[in-house]
């Protein structure tokens, strides 16, 4: 077994996002953006450039790949191609070593090949890494979830799906199948429907049956974000209490984490990696996977929102922690991701 991330108490997240009414209308926003006068073919040439020779400019790599968005990145990669004749993420693999070189060749991925990447190598290597699974699969929207299918099908030519229900067992497994799936309602809401629905959570929570389990993960997995809001309120009206504690009671092991973590994304996404960010950062002894996969997906999504939960919740800036346990050239790379101090806005 490969070590895992273990369970934290994370009780304190329920009450603190109250619901995600307190950022419904915050702007959503990354950190990487578009480079103004960007020219494929001129990076290409300078990275061609970095790679030569006994070694490699590194600087270059981090100065050129983390201010560039996905797509731009893209395009140097076929200017590459074209001038060079070699695929620029084996060159990278070739010439780079640690964890530098899986923060450079993660951001070569497209989303939904990098979210696909990972998902590959969490059930494929010696053990699994549910935590993984559960980062990725309880955060993503149906579009995200039928590209990043796709994408795992092209690259390993393996069934998404088939691999999940190989490689995990119990309720756990079928929650995970229940999101693979990417059929959560959107926009749609049915305020009566939503008490119903929290009378369904409570008995689950109380009765704790394999029927109950499955009713359970069936609301949480294909309700939309905007009724399960309300849900979670008429869940409180209730039981007297917030359903995240509730879950925390009532379940354990990994079925609880994915659990919890769905609600948490609904509550509010942000919040939720800036406290996995914590969590591996100061629980796990900074937890390099975790950190990488999440800083990468995020920094064309919400990474500048993360930054702002991350310090408002724990008193220090996310680049302030990265700074203390990182070193080196993939420390320089994680806070060109993380692109400045949250102070510095």
């Amino acid at each position: 077994m490969n070590q895992r991330e273990t369970s934290a108490n994370i009780k304190f997240e329920a009450r603190d996002i109250n619901s995600g009414e307190k950022y419904a209308k915050e702007k959503v926003q990354g950190t990487i953006l578009p480079a103004p006068n960007f020219n494929p073919v001129m990076d290409a040439q300078m990275i061609g450039g970095a790679l030569q020779g006994f070694d490699c400019n590194k600087d270059m790599l981090i100065d050129i790949l983390t201010q560039r968005c996905n797509a731009q990145r893209i395009m140097i990669a076929e200017a590459y191609q074209g001038m060079y004749s070699k695929n620029l993420i084996e060159d990278l693999k070739e010439n780079l070593s640690g964890h530098f070189k899986e923060v450079m060749v993660g951001l070569m991925y497209p989303p939904p090949s990098f979210d696909a990447h990972e998902l590959w190598h969490a059930m494929k290597g010696a053990g699994t890494d549910e935590n993984c699974l559960i980062d990725i699969l309880a955060s993503r929207t149906n579009g995200e979830i039928f590209q990043m299918k796709e994408a795992y099908y092209l690259q390993y030519n393996s069934d998404l799906q088939q691999d999940i229900c190989s490689e995990t067992s119990g309720h756990f497994r079928d929650t995970l199948m229940n999101l693979v799936q990417g059929t959560r309602e959107e926009g749609y809401t049915n305020p009566p429907m939503a008490a119903q629905d929290a009378m369904v959570l409570w008995e689950a929570c109380q009765q704790k049956t394999g029927e109950h389990k499955t009713m359970l993960q069936m609301i949480l997995c294909n309700k939309s974000y905007q009724q399960l809001w309300m849900v979670f309120q008429e869940f409180q009206n209730i039981s007297g209490q917030d359903i995240v504690d509730a879950i925390n009671e009532c379940y354990d092991g990994y079925f609880r984490e994915l659990l919890v973590a769905i609600v948490l994304c609904v509550r509010d996404k942000p919040s939720y990696f800036a406290y996995r960010l914590y969590s591996a950062i100061h629980d796990l002894g900074f937890h390099n996977k975790t950190i990488i996969r999440i800083l990468i997906a995020r920094s064309e999504i919400d990474l500048m929102n993360i930054r702002r939960r991350y310090k408002e919740r724990y008193g220090k800036s996310l680049f302030h922690d990265i700074k203390n346990f990182a070193s080196g050239h993939y420390e320089k790379a994680l806070l060109a991701i993380c692109a400045g101090d949250v102070e510095d806005y």
